[in-house]
């Protein structure tokens, strides 16, 4: 994300450990996710790198059962969010860390460096946090982090450096980001209530990060959906490590709430490749979501824990979406828990006729996407 900003604020300093070698996998085990999985009697399995031996031969077997994931967008840690990394008598996303944490896995979008180092990369909007902040907000539930957005490489050569250094000493999985290529695309895979799920992170935002800082063969960055090959490539191998893969990308067009034609037409490529879901957010307001075939596309979930004030149309509305999917692959149900952002920039669950009001106004979101409704989640 980058423009539609009205406030902006200095970035927080932060001190940093250096040198620590970046994983040779995209994800680390330990994390919630992983102690869920134990907790439920199975173990988090490790990740296979796109393209590596542990990623060939048939699909992966599906299992029984089903498990639920929880989706939000863009989170920030500076303006008036900075403060959040402190603690305090509640978490740094709130009261709604607890529809988070009670799903079988939690995504989101932490788009910053994560860095104290370097010089702002020449763009109007840069952001930056403290490695804090991937413990902060695992302890608010969430169990994979994806940086595979526009933000990044804020902050040059160091920075990257830095995140990079961050990710391998992170608690919780970092997708859509890495040393090289092989890395950047490499799905978080996990194996949560018998089901094994697949998570990897891209972004088809055409900006500066997106051309300067695009991860190759032997060159770090992120992921980049405008390499649409690579991105298909990624997600055939993860449908052969699990048969629950997860897109989370970061797209659309700022303030807009209807998916672009670069949206639709990679949902549909994805969707052919075998992804279960399509996910992601960029534009600073909501987007529809819904049934593309046997895949669910959300095209936008919007801000989350957001730094600042945008002056884009319902930018404050956002929420957590939480899907069912079954064992092999399916999704058989969709729950929306709304919430408004505050003064604080903390995202309020919503109840009541607010609650009602948001959850009409996302349905008619749908009506631009082309999209079926997905089945309602069973209480």
């Amino acid at each position: 994300m980058t423009g539609g900003i009205v406030v902006r604020r200095a970035a927080p300093a932060a001190a940093l450990v250096l040198g620590l070698a970046c994983l040779t996998s995209c994800g680390s085990q330990s994390g919630p996710a992983a102690d869920r999985a134990t907790a439920a009697g199975t173990t988090a399995a490790a990740p296979a790198a796109s393209g590596s031996a542990a990623a060939g031969g048939a699909p992966a077997a599906a299992a029984g059962g089903t498990v639920t994931v929880a989706f939000a967008g863009d989170v920030h840690f500076e303006g008036r969010t900075a403060s959040r990394l402190a603690g305090g008598p509640d978490t740094a996303l709130g009261p709604i860390s607890r529809t988070l944490a009670a799903a079988d896995l939690a995504v989101l979008n932490l788009e910053t460096a994560i860095t104290g180092r370097g010089a702002p990369e020449p763009k109007t909007y840069t952001f930056r946090t403290s490695p804090k902040a991937l413990q902060t907000l695992r302890d608010a539930g969430v169990d994979v982090v994806s940086l595979a957005n526009n933000h990044a490489v804020d902050f040059g050569a160091d920075g990257l450096a830095d995140t990079l250094a961050a990710k391998a000493s992170s608690p919780i999985p970092v997708v859509g980001f890495g040393r090289n290529a092989q890395e950047a695309y490499a799905p978080y895979v996990t194996t949560v209530k018998g089901v094994k799920v697949a998570v990897l992170a891209a972004s088809q935002v055409q900006d500066l990060t997106n051309q300067k800082w695009r991860a190759g063969s032997a060159k770090a960055g992120i992921a980049s959906a405008l390499d649409p090959a690579a991105l298909l490539r990624a997600v055939t191998e993860a449908k052969r490590q699990a048969p629950v893969v997860l897109v989370y990308l970061h797209w659309g067009e700022e303030g807009h709430t209807c998916p672009t034609g670069a949206q639709t037409d990679l949902a549909r490529k994805l969707s052919a490749a075998g992804a279960t879901a399509v996910v992601g957010t960029h534009a600073h307001t909501m987007l529809g979501s819904g049934m593309l075939g046997d895949t669910y596309v959300a095209y936008g979930f919007g801000n989350f824990l957001w730094y600042g004030t945008s002056n884009y149309t319902d930018s404050d509305e956002t929420g957590v979406t939480t899907l069912t999917l079954s064992g092999d692959g399916r999704t058989v149900g969709e729950r929306f828990t709304p919430a408004h952002i505050d003064k604080r920039g903390v995202p309020v669950p919503q109840s009541g006729a607010a609650a009602t009001a948001a959850e009409h106004r996302r349905d008619r979101l749908r009506a631009c996407t082309g999209l079926a409704p997905a089945p309602a989640a069973r209480d």
